[in-house]
């Protein structure tokens, strides 16, 4: 079998220290040998070696929570994002009733294809429409998980037909299956389901062996909905009609009284959360995806990241870019520590750059192919310039990676051994073309 060696003037395995001239060999799909540049040249002679020189090799990034069917609706929703109520009914008007599935499929696409190029190499994706998630990934040759997002239904006597609906939807995306595209169930929030569809989408999971992801103490909003039945979106609910009886505890609280968390899920944001719920959420082998961008961005608040790293298993997740605006995960890991630093917590950059990559992997249960450049996992890299002046001179890798790079210093992005993004080029699917379409369904929407 061909190998093929990748040398750089660093190589950063994440699971042990960086290497200076280091390199990484695979073969097809797997990573065989990674060390010393010399070293690893002389043990496979036959091998075709591309040498990168001023650049640092890496895995590739995990994004663990994002929402690619509404890359659409970039910049769209921005002058409402002081109201999150209304952002979400905003949304869901523009996706619902302004997009065709066409439209989302593309809009997915595109929002794949960025992440593609920030040097992104596995996504926990979610969507209502999951199919067009689903076969973005397919399509771009990414790795990831397609979570198939309920209808919303707080009203118990609809949960047997939602769940029936999910069950469809789920078994219609199992096509898009593949080594590198999984497919999971995400009852969306504690305020758009009903504990009955919960109990039933949690005996799903349980049965058809589906990861779960879910949003999660996200906004003051959510807390006083769930501690006193008060505040932005209750008013909501009440103006829709929707009767609501508030547990009176926090948000992790119900999910471990509803039994959803014995699916050991995927929690998105938990901004709202104390020692108490940290405590649940290792007890329970719960994940997290911090999203330090979006949750600035609607002033909802700095989630305690410092102590997700200490106690739980943690990622990074860009969310939408309708809330973001741009898939890069350098920026979010970059963020981050700042926040954490603001708040007296001196957060590294070694250790912003783990949770980026390894940390994202094991959110979404992909550590043991993923995450870190080690012989016998799959060969997701990512190769990342840094020879521009801003960049200069590096005395510590990670500190340049986290603190003066970006996705715009990517050169190259390799998923089971299969370059999808070099030299500038895409190399799965026609970008033009879905840019072209993406344009059109921006000036239908506007």
């Amino acid at each position: 079998m061909p190998i093929t060696i990748y040398a750089a003037d660093w190589i950063v395995p994440i699971s042990s220290a960086p290497i200076e001239k280091g390199a990484v060999a695979f073969s097809e799909t797997q990573i065989i040998a990674v060390g010393h540049g010399r070293e690893i040249a002389q043990r496979f002679p036959d091998a075709s070696i591309k040498d990168f020189g001023e650049a640092a090799i890496l895995p590739g990034f995990v994004n663990a929570h994002a929402h690619l069917e509404i890359t659409a609706l970039r910049g769209y929703l921005d002058s409402v994002e002081n109201d999150f109520s209304t952002w979400l009914l905003k949304l869901a008007t523009a996706r619902d009733r302004v997009m065709t599935a066409e439209d989302i499929e593309n809009s997915a696409l595109c929002g794949a294809l960025e992440a593609v190029r920030a040097g992104v190499t596995a996504i926990g994706d979610i969507g209502k429409h999951g199919f067009a998630g689903a076969k973005a990934l397919s399509q771009t040759g990414l790795r990831g998980i397609s979570y198939q997002e309920n209808s919303f239904a707080l009203d118990a006597d609809l949960a047997a037909e939602r769940f029936n609906e999910l069950r469809e939807k789920v078994s219609e995306n199992r096509q898009f299956e593949s080594n590198l595209v999984k497919i999971g169930i995400t009852p969306h929030a504690p305020y758009t389901v009903s504990r009955k569809l919960f109990e039933m989408m949690t005996d799903f999971s349980l049965s058809a062996n589906l990861p779960v992801t879910i949003h999660a103490a996200e906004s003051k909003a959510e807390e006083d909905l769930m501690r006193s039945g008060t505040g932005n979106i209750a008013a909501l609910l009440k103006n829709l009609g929707v009767s609501w009886d508030a547990p009176g505890c926090s948000t992790i609280q119900y999910l471990e009284k509803v039994g959803v968390l014995t699916t050991k899920p995927l929690l998105a944001h938990c901004i709202n959360v104390d020692e108490t719920d940290l405590e649940i959420i290792r007890a329970t082998e719960t994940k997290i995806a911090h999203c330090p961008k979006s949750n600035a961005k609607f002033a909802h608040g700095i989630a305690p990241f410092a102590r997700m790293l200490a106690n739980n298993v943690v990622g990074l997740g860009s969310d939408s870019v309708a809330s973001n605006n741009v898939c890069d995960i350098l920026e979010e890991a970059r963020l981050a520590a700042f926040l954490q630093r603001n708040n007296g917590y001196f957060i590294s950059a070694e250790q912003v750059l783990f949770a980026a990559t390894l940390g994202g992997a094991r959110a979404l249960g992909l550590e043991n192919k993923t995450g870190s450049l080690e012989a016998g996992k799959q060969a997701d890299l990512c190769v990342i310039s840094l020879a521009s002046l801003p960049q200069q001179p590096v005395y510590d890798v990670n500190a340049a990676l986290v603190f003066a790079s970006s996705a715009r210093d990517l050169v190259q992005t390799v998923v089971a051994g299969n370059a999808i993004y070099e030299n500038g080029e895409i190399k799965l699917v026609d970008e033009l073309a879905a840019k072209a379409r993406l344009k059109e369904t921006a000036r239908k929407i506007a």
